[in-house]
């Protein structure tokens, strides 16, 4: 079954212009190798770098994981040129503060602290940050602290509408899920 079977694990985030551009030609490419795309950035750093962040559907990748993607990506980018000029290919995981770009990813996360910045304003705002609730009927459900409530609440952010998401970098947890996977 492929990834893009399921709604909850298709990418909400697109990126424009020339990431778009990346992010179409990477995807298809990583899912033949068995790893789903998280973002594609592009930047002026190093005389161009091209960031694909990418992360196995179960499981941890490794440094040969990473090489093996750059090893596929390379002779596409390069037959397809979307870059001008020269560019640097970097091939990353997510990290603690990983980005958030599929519904699936807002399940799995549950119990998260997240920032999300939305598209458009909504009741005045454009960024909520919480803890994350869940997913259901194609929003992502935050916990939210709302002025003029003395409770946080739960408000549900549609995915059409979030521009960027990304898991809050928590140090506890994070040594917590160490150590957990340590003991295994």
């Amino acid at each position: 079954m492929s990834s893009r079977s399921s709604s909850a694990d298709r990418r909400f985030a697109r990126e424009t212009g020339a990431a778009r551009e990346i992010a179409d030609l990477a995807e298809p490419a990583l899912e033949e190798l068995g790893f789903r795309l998280v973002r594609v950035k592009v930047s002026a750093r190093d005389g161009g770098t091209v960031q694909v962040m990418a992360e196995r559907p179960v499981g941890q990748m490794t440094i040969d994981d990473c090489a093996e993607i750059s090893r596929k990506l390379s002779p596409l980018l390069d037959a397809h040129d979307p870059m001008p000029g020269g560019y640097r290919l970097e091939v990353s995981t997510p990290g603690i503060d990983r980005p958030l770009v599929r519904p699936s990813d807002f399940a799995s996360f549950t119990g998260h602290e997240a920032k999300i910045e939305l598209k458009e304003l909504v009741d005045g705002r454009k960024r909520f940050r919480g803890r994350i609730e869940g997913v259901k009927n194609g929003e992502a459900l935050l916990r939210i602290d709302l002025p003029g409530s003395e409770e946080p609440q739960v408000v549900g952010i549609p995915f059409s509408l979030i521009s960027e998401a990304k898991l809050v970098a928590d140090q506890a947890g994070f040594r917590a899920d160490l150590a957990a996977s340590k003991a295994h």
